[in-house]
């Protein structure tokens, strides 16, 4: 997930999904920059939740068909298509132009390395956005109201044919601030002041990692980060998922739910893996768990139907024979 691939003439990407559906799109992530407001600290690797705010970052685009990260390669948890700006720290317009020499796409989504709170809906908003607009380029605007340019989506020709016309112009596109670009694009925008949040600052990255372990936030968060960690993607219904471990913990015993949720999931590996899978093994289990509590409760309970002779075994009730069940024909029972 490392590799580093120098960069090439505009539109040659050699990202993984080079021939995959024309109205899919491309990723820019620019992971570069001093960090001064950090004391220089390798900003992109800052943990939030666990997880390197670069790779939470790969998360939100995971659906491009390449992803194109500018810095040093290093480690992470989806691959990625590494480049570097000429000269290196050379700022945000040079970066980007090193970024767009590495994809193919109409459509691609230009990111910072910084946002904790960006999502995948959020980056499917915004090309949805683009993509109906007929502009230039969305882009997010974060409380304030201002423009957050390095989160959004641009048609990636018309970025391109500015970018050509800037280094023109000045010779170079080194230290060219991002304004020189989006003043000449024709913008649309969106609010969104949670997916604009970036972190520039010890206080900004305090603040995150406070937020995703408010209640309604960390189970999400951790979920996200354990399948990062894993290295799965799969979508399932984590409600469902959350009801099965209830009930097994309430109809058999605490320690039940963590281990019936383990062996749901070994069953749905072992049935192929995929949220269907995941699925029917829940519900199975799910329906177990039912059946289990079904005849503690009548355990509990007195017959309905009155006292039984001596020596009866305790009266079978609804759901104590399975629906499948049939008598006992042998010759000998009876």
């Amino acid at each position: 997930m490392t590799a580093y691939d120098p960069p090439g003439a505009p539109g040659t990407g050699t990202g993984p999904d080079r021939g995959a559906d024309p109205a899919g799109y491309d990723a820019v992530v620019l992971a570069g920059g001093a960090a001064r407001r950090l004391g220089g600290t390798d900003k992109p690797g800052v943990r939030v939740g666990g997880r390197a705010l670069l790779d939470r970052v790969l998360a939100a685009c995971g659906g491009a068909r390449s992803t194109v990260v500018v810095a040093a390669p290093r480690p992470t948890a989806r691959p990625v298509t590494w480049a570097r700006e000429d000269p290196p720290g050379g700022g945000p317009l040079a970066a980007l132009d090193a970024g767009l020499r590495r994809t193919t796409a109409e459509h691609v989504v230009v990111l910072s390395a910084d946002l904790p709170f960006l999502q995948e809906p959020t980056v499917g908003r915004l090309l949805g956005a683009l993509r109906a607009s007929g502009r230039d380029g969305v882009l997010l605007t974060d409380p304030d109201g201002r423009d957050q340019p390095l989160v959004a989506a641009y048609r990636a020709p018309r970025l391109r044919e500015e970018l050509a016309l800037l280094a023109a112009r000045h010779g170079a596109l080194a230290g060219l601030p991002l304004r020189r670009l989006t003043a000449e694009l024709n913008l649309t925008r969106v609010s969104d002041p949670v997916a604009s949040f970036d972190c520039d600052t010890w206080d900004d990255i305090a603040t995150a990692r406070a937020r995703i372990r408010e209640h309604g936030h960390v189970l999400d968060e951790w979920i996200s980060a354990v399948k990062d960690e894993l290295g799965i993607d799969l979508d399932v219904d984590t409600r469902g998922l959350l009801d099965l471990a209830r009930d097994a913990a309430h109809g058999v015993a605490r320690p039940a739910a963590p281990l019936t949720t383990f062996l749901v999931g070994y069953a749905a590996a072992q049935a192929g893996g995929g949220p269907e899978a995941v699925a029917e093994a829940a519900r199975k289990a799910v329906a177990l768990a039912a059946r289990w509590a079904q005849e503690s409760t009548s355990e509990a309970q007195p017959a309905a139907d009155g006292p039984q002779p001596s020596g009866a075994g305790p009266r079978p009730s609804e759901g104590d024979v399975a629906p499948d069940a049939t008598p006992d024909t042998r010759p000998d029972a009876g």
